[in-house]
């Protein structure tokens, strides 16, 4: 009995993480952290845009800093490109949800890993990106938190990952930084956000966190 009451105990608090972590996540996520400068003019714009589960901020061309724009690939008709982070081995073997095992998922959250920035080119703007305005200073804090997201080589070049790319308009490059349960690829926009003075979630693993606070 005494082996059964442990086994029992040991379930109930196996299943209690997720569960506390899911309420945490829904509180600190209904929390807005305020614009910090309201006074300034938003006359600048960028996007936000998911796929369901993982959100990428979309910068147009004409919003890139020279810095951001260096080394990347693209061509002349790219009029936006899209900005993405998250784990190396799970942007690279679950290119869809039907790919998706424990092992991966197990992996990014919760052991120290490589990580990858996500880029996609867009021609023209697309109809379900949710638009936020933003004065020029903080546009230029989102272009270098962009740029140091980057992992550059030893020569200082953002490094591209060869024939990495799902399709023919996304490539992938190396990233600073660790994917984890608290660090998502959502919490990376989030944090974005924050760190530029704009509206976002105290914190949030979501991507209709952020994307709620500017629909």
């Amino acid at each position: 009995m005494k082996l059964f009451r442990k086994l029992l105990r040991f379930l109930f608090y196996v299943l209690l993480i997720p569960v506390v972590y899911l309420v945490v996540s829904l509180v600190l996520t209904a929390i807005t952290v305020p614009r910090e400068a309201k006074d300034q003019p938003a006359d600048q714009v960028i996007y936000l845009k998911t796929n369901g589960v993982h959100l990428d901020i979309v910068l147009p061309r004409a919003a890139m800093t020279a810095d951001l724009s260096k080394d990347l690939k693209r061509t002349d008709a790219d009029a936006y490109m899209s900005f993405g982070w998250g784990d190396e081995n799970f942007y690279i073997n679950t290119p869809t949800w039907g790919d998706l095992t424990f092992a991966n998922a197990f992996r990014a959250l919760f052991l120290e890993s490589t990580t990858l920035m996500h880029l996609t080119r867009y021609r023209n703007k697309q109809e379900d990106w949710v638009e936020v305005r933003l004065s020029v200073e903080e546009l230029e804090k989102i272009n270098t938190y962009l740029v140091n997201s980057f992992k550059p080589d030893a020569n200082g070049i953002k490094e591209m990952l060869k024939d990495a790319g799902y399709g023919s308009r996304d490539d992938f490059y190396k990233a600073n930084g660790s994917y984890s349960c608290i660090k998502t690829c959502n919490t990376w926009v989030n944090t974005a956000f924050k760190e530029s003075g704009l509206k976002a979630c105290l914190w949030t693993p979501f991507d209709f966190g952020l994307m709620g606070k500017y629909d």
